[in-house]
């Protein structure tokens, strides 16, 4: 009688990061030049250990690793350096909140996604991109980064509010989240947590970014309570009549501000920045760059896009897929142990922490093989090698 054959245990490859400094670590590599950095790890191993400071963290460069990761949320929970500095900042939102609140969390915001108004929001991304585009005069320079940034700021904040909300606050919305970014960043990379507490420019600069969010959050927020309007079909609107389906419980006051903060930060910056390596790119790509155009031309024949067109642009997705796997906005994320586990072969106690990059993974030649640029094109296949 023959038995079933037990699958080869596989032999997985541990190391510390080289350029470790004492006292900070690996910090200064981290904030100096982060990417560069997280993409040589891989070469060192499967599972990486850096440090931060004493703390050890734990980046995974193997997909199966980062799976591993990433399905068990029980085990794995939010947590980590960039949490435990995000909070402060973004309250206890969808993206900061531990797995048990999340889940609640994630039912009452669900509503406010439903197709519906999705189709909704696209209308006044549509309004906003004629504007934008209008607005543009040929031959003449524009700085892509800070075109989108605005664009984005003023198609979330009309999503969110949907009210015309008066020029000066959507600028305000502009100018302060880069700078809350940019700051939160800083803080979550450093090991003594001393940085934040010093009378630098940087600091008051976030203080004070930070303060004119929350205040005009808190504007908008008492604005749409002093109304009558209704439901008028914006995101804030969904907030306020989302009741969880088991426990009929709803949103107070500071969760709304909350997921709103939330949604701002994740809506605004990180689409910008998708948007303009996007643009980058196809620059780089005459041949990506003419058959997007063809494609267009064909779809709209001159028109403008509407919601209904989406699933027609098919080599359109593709770019756009090939651009956010080259460089992801969320290129770096952070989970906490909550148990006793084992992680390629490495035995994690309670709350270790693990770093996840995306950008690490979407760099990887064996799951992305590299090809000449007369083959590897934007409308590729985005998805990777097995």
């Amino acid at each position: 009688m023959r038995t079933a054959q037990q699958p080869a245990t596989r032999h997985w490859r541990h190391a510390v990061a080289p350029g470790g400094l004492p006292l900070v670590g690996h910090a200064l590599l981290m904030g100096r030049k982060p990417l560069t950095f997280l993409a040589s790890l891989p070469a060192h191993g499967d599972l990486v250990e850096l440090r931060l400071g004493p703390r050890p963290v734990y980046l995974p460069c193997h997909p199966e690793l980062v799976q591993q990761v990433l399905v068990n949320a029980r085990v794995y929970d939010t947590g980590g350096p960039v949490k435990e500095k995000a909070k402060p900042i973004l309250g206890n939102g969808l993206i900061t909140s531990d797995w048990a609140d999340h889940r609640r969390q994630r039912r009452l915001v669900q509503p406010a996604f439903h197709a519906a108004r999705i189709a909704k929001y696209a209308e006044v991304m549509e309004r906003e991109c004629e504007a934008e585009s209008t607005a543009w005069t040929a031959r003449r320079p524009i700085d892509v980064s800070h075109e989108m940034l605005a664009l984005t700021a003023r198609v979330t904040a009309r999503a969110l509010f949907s009210t015309d909300m008066a020029p000066h606050a959507v600028a305000e919305i502009q100018h302060c989240l880069p700078i809350v970014v940019e700051g939160a960043y800083r803080q979550a990379i450093d090991p003594t947590g001393l940085l934040a507490k010093l009378p630098l420019a940087a600091n008051r600069r976030f203080d004070d970014a930070l303060t004119r969010l929350n205040q005009l959050i808190d504007r908008m927020i008492d604005d749409y309570k002093a109304s009558d309007d209704g439901d008028r079909g914006d995101v804030l609107s969904a907030l306020f009549a989302a009741q969880d389906d088991e426990t009929g419980g709803t949103m107070s006051d500071q969760e709304i501000h909350d997921q709103v903060m939330t949604l701002l930060l994740a809506g605004i910056e990180t689409t910008a920045s998708a948007l303009s390596w996007t643009w980058f790119l196809l620059g780089r790509n005459p041949r990506a760059e003419a058959a997007l155009h063809a494609e267009v031309d064909e779809v709209l024949g001159g028109r403008a896009p509407t919601y209904a067109d989406v699933p027609r642009l098919a080599y359109t997705q593709r770019v756009f897929s090939e651009a956010l796997r080259l460089f992801p906005p969320a290129w770096l994320f952070t989970r906490t142990t909550t148990e006793t586990t084992e992680l390629g072969g490495r035995r994690l106690p309670p709350a270790s922490d693990v770093l996840v990059s995306p950008y690490v993974l979407h760099r990887d030649p064996a799951l992305f093989p590299a090809r000449s640029p007369s083959t590897r094109t934007a409308g590729s296949r985005s998805g990777p090698r097995r």
